[in-house]
């Protein structure tokens, strides 16, 4: 057979109308002779009332009282309620749709609840349903673990199940559809000249998820390149060409006319300075020990300099202090990443992106490179004309 996979998130499944389009899409697949298996997220965002959110703000005011195992049988329920509807909608149509919960699905997962890993899959009954004509429509974002009990995979878990269940099933390719028409070279919201990229390498995708675009989760952009699982980035909504993220850097990056991708963005964070020789390992294992997490790290003689969430700077703040540190905090930062395979081996690129900065009254606090990504913390009132002159400088 051939098999593909269509997700769909939540802004896709969350109207009628989105519903619709959704079975357009996938009747546009069976009318191709493919075998199209659909893989759903929870129904809109918060405050609509199916969306993982609003089912989490239930449970809210019982914060010292919350069970893990609870709290993902919970969150399970919005993409069953998906699953359920959809699949109805697809019946309603003429199209016989079988839907599947993680568990007749055969998603086996690791015993972490709300950050489960996937296992395995044991695709028996997902290939019975294939091979009776059926188009079989299956709940994202979770599994279970050993104890049968639901597991659900972190944030963005939805595109995990579906380059999964791509692996498992030998799909020719995972469709990730969504609100927007692919990657772009920036984020639209604070740059206005950004276009749809057509190509982009597993690679490249994966450093971009990680430094903020959000289009892909950085799970499933792995998973599709350990198991060589083609993935293509479209919109519901439209009709565009998409974004194909393959293992194969586009030619445009090898034959260097391409240097960088596109630019990532973070904002909310905060960077601390550490003047405490000896005390740096400490440090790195205090935060650990809370579950902060460390970025743009540098250790230069007495000094470390890092990067972290501003959601965290409290408790970080505690720690610093218990330590007897010596610090400066500076606060309201952002970070732009420029992204790309062809500034690999690629002189002047670090120079050319600093050169244009300055000349735009950008400071840079702090910044490091590796082979296809350079990251710079820059203030965030300044993060708009930073992704513009970048953008602009190289020609995205």
């Amino acid at each position: 057979m051939n098999i593909i996979v269509q997700k769909f998130g939540g802004t896709s499944v969350a109207t009628p109308e989105g519903r619709q389009r959704v079975a357009d899409k996938v009747i546009e697949a069976l009318n191709k002779g493919l075998s199209p298996v659909v893989v759903v997220s929870a129904m809109g965002r918060h405050p609509e009332p199916y969306a993982t959110d609003s089912l989490l703000s239930l449970v809210g005011a019982y914060q010292p009282y919350q069970d893990k195992r609870e709290l993902d049988l919970l969150m399970a329920c919005g993409e069953t309620i998906s699953t359920v509807v959809m699949a109805h909608h697809l019946r309603s149509l003429g199209y016989q749709a079988e839907a599947f919960d993680a568990f007749h699905a055969g998603i086996r997962c690791t015993d972490v609840h709300g950050d489960g890993q996937v296992l395995r899959v044991v695709t028996d009954n997902l290939m019975a349903s294939l091979r009776a004509g059926n188009v079989p429509v299956v709940t994202g974002f979770q599994g279970v673990n050993g104890q049968l009990c639901v597991t659900t995979l972190g944030r963005g878990g939805s595109d995990t199940s579906a380059v999964v269940l791509g692996a498992a099933l030998k799909a020719q390719v995972v469709e990730i559809y969504t609100d927007v028409d692919g990657v772009m070279t920036a984020d639209p919201r604070v740059c206005d000249r950004t276009h749809i990229l057509s190509q982009v390498s597993f690679e490249e995708m994966g450093e971009l998820a990680g430094e903020g675009a959000k289009v892909v989760h950085p799970r499933a952009v792995d998973l599709g390149a350990d198991h060589n699982v083609p993935v293509w980035v479209k919109n519901t909504f439209g009709n565009a060409y998409g974004t194909l993220l393959s293992p194969v850097p586009p030619p445009e990056a090898i034959e260097k006319t391409r240097v960088v991708t596109a630019v990532a963005h973070m904002l909310g964070l905060s960077q601390v300075r550490i003047q405490s020789s000896g005390q740096q390992v400490a440090v790195m294992a205090a935060m650990a020990e809370r579950g902060i997490n460390l970025d743009l790290v540098n250790v230069c003689g007495p000094e470390m300099f890092f990067i972290f969430r501003t959601q965290y700077l409290q408790q970080a703040t505690e720690i610093l202090q218990e330590l007897g540190c010596s610090y400066e905090i500076r606060n309201e930062c952002a970070k732009i990443s420029l992204v790309g395979a062809g500034m690999r081996g690629t002189p002047g690129v670090a120079y050319r992106a600093h050169r244009c900065l300055a000349e735009a009254g950008v400071e840079v606090y702090h910044s490091t490179d590796s082979n296809i990504t350079i990251s710079c913390l820059i203030p965030a009132d300044k993060l708009r004309a930073a992704i513009e002159v970048v953008h602009k400088e190289f020609a995205l």
